[in-house]
């Protein structure tokens, strides 16, 4: 997942942190932000799903191409 917010956000990332922790933590932040807490979650993201999530933070304006998930009202009004 570190490897494949790196090649998305190359323009964006600055530095990516892997902390070694026990337990099964698992939490991605941005900015200061908790993004994704698999102990709240109760699952791993997948990885369109941490993509859109970072995008969110950290380049809102950038398209994410095929893995972008449409809106349930962008969906409905192609229809």
């Amino acid at each position: 997942m570190a490897q494949e917010l790196l090649t998305t956000f190359d323009d964006e990332i600055t530095s990516l942190s892997l902390i070694p922790a026990s337990g099964g933590l698992f939490e991605v932040h941005a900015n200061e932000q908790l993004l994704w807490s698999r102990k709240q979650e109760g699952r791993f993201p997948d990885i369109t799903e941490l993509k859109q999530l970072v995008r969110d933070v950290i380049a809102p304006d950038k398209s994410l191409g095929h893995s972008e998930k449409k809106s349930d009202k962008t969906a409905q009004s192609e229809r």
